[in-house]
């Protein structure tokens, strides 16, 4: 089960690629070095059609086929964002931009998908059009959403749509997937409890803040234990709680909380909203302070379709030994998710090794022992779902 000859012969170039994208990370949509070179690229292979500016600053590659008999068109996305934290790695291609790191492996996921349209312009053996799709802001922004509505499906007719993401903890070139939901729902909320603040030796003449706010924590962990199903997953995380003085004897007017609320069923995630609201307000009444609320939904859930997930599953068995076709769903959001939204796909994990450092780790690096595993997969879902007769 071998990975494609060509991607052996092209591997180191394909590093060097990744490399130069390491060491050169660019945050949300401000990724107009990786986007130029990304397009330039693709020109120089010879790809039918190049369109910069897709969802801001996406960029879209047109790939035809030896033959089109039946008008298919199947998407194949990468994300190039980096991450707003240090690098760590200690690599000579360690980062050379403060504050941005490719600490999540979309330098390798971009580098990838050039390698497999460099193949795939060479050789044209498909019967159809592949769309290679280069997306921004990932980490945060929802750029898949912004090209999705920047009429990127529709323009082009794309019919399917595939993607990747490396994976850490699992051996290199092994591949692991799931039908259905596989990764979680991403909403974020940030709440700001009123009380009225005074001196500390006399919180009989204040409404304390940070009381009311530490009971709206703990009340929020009764949406999961008391509103819902036991067997359904649902994560709810305050991670800031924040006043606005560092003093010891002062009592706050204002607390600022802020964090996240994940699950794997939509109608988990409507559940979650509806009760957060009404319960954080009551909680913050009940000791005499107010409740602000911004709540916001972010990525939704990434749920793979069936027949699209065995696409993927045939395309990995034929080129790695090791591929789980029943992986464990993970909490963490991707938005490739609204492409999954717009049509039908799949979304499979690549690993790149044991004993690594996970994503988003400032010490994180992509294993570029995984570039000819990722580029196969990728060039082998385009030639297995648009066959040349």
């Amino acid at each position: 089960m071998p990975i494609k000859n060509r991607f052996a012969e092209m591997h180191e170039e394909i590093t060097a690629w990744r490399r130069d994208f390491h060491e050169n990370p660019e945050i949300l949509y401000e990724v107009h070095r990786t986007a130029g070179i990304v397009a330039e690229k693709l020109r120089e292979f010879g790809c039918d059609e190049v369109v910069e500016g897709i969802g801001r600053t996406g960029v879209v590659g047109i790939i035809k086929g030896s033959t089109d008999t039946k008008g298919k068109v199947v998407g194949l996305r990468a994300d190039m964002d980096a991450l707003p934290m240090p690098d760590m790695s200690g690599k000579p291609y360690a980062s050379k931009t403060p504050g941005a790191s490719h600490a999540c492996g979309h330098d390798g996921h971009t580098a990838m998908l050039l390698g497999a349209a460099k193949y795939l312009a060479e050789t044209r053996r498909f019967d159809g059009t592949v769309a290679v799709i280069f997306q921004p802001a990932e980490e945060g922004g929802a750029g898949g959403r912004e090209m999705c509505e920047d009429g990127m499906m529709d323009r082009w007719n794309i019919q399917e749509v595939y993607g990747l993401h490396n994976m850490p903890g699992i051996p290199t070139g092994s591949f692991h997937i799931r039908p259905g939901a596989i990764m979680a729902s991403a909403d974020e909320f940030d709440v700001v409890i009123r009380g009225q603040g005074g001196h500390a030796a006399m919180p009989n003449k204040t409404i304390d803040p940070v009381i009311a706010a530490s009971n709206v924590v703990q009340a929020l962990q009764s949406i999961k234990s008391r509103n819902l199903d036991p067997v359904k997953q649902l994560v709810i995380s305050v991670t800031s709680f924040r006043t606005e003085t560092d003093a010891y004897n002062v009592i706050p007017e204002t607390v600022h909380l802020r964090g996240t609320i994940r699950t794997l069923d939509p109608a988990v995630r409507d559940l979650a909203e509806d009760r957060f609201k009404p319960l954080v307000k009551a909680t913050a009444e009940a000791f005499g302070a107010t409740a602000e609320i911004d709540y916001r939904r972010g990525y939704p859930v990434t749920v793979n379709h069936d027949a699209n997930t065995e696409y993927a599953v045939e395309a990995a068995e034929a080129i790695s030994a090791d591929v789980n076709a029943n992986t464990a769903q993970l909490m963490g959001g991707e938005d490739f998710a609204f492409m999954l939204e717009e049509r039908p796909g799949a979304y499979i994990f690549l690993g790149i090794g044991e004993g690594r450092p996970n994503v988003h780790h400032p010490e994180y690096d992509f294993n570029d022992e995984a570039i000819p595993a990722g580029c196969s997969w990728l060039a082998e879902v385009a030639e297995r779902r648009m066959p040349v007769a």
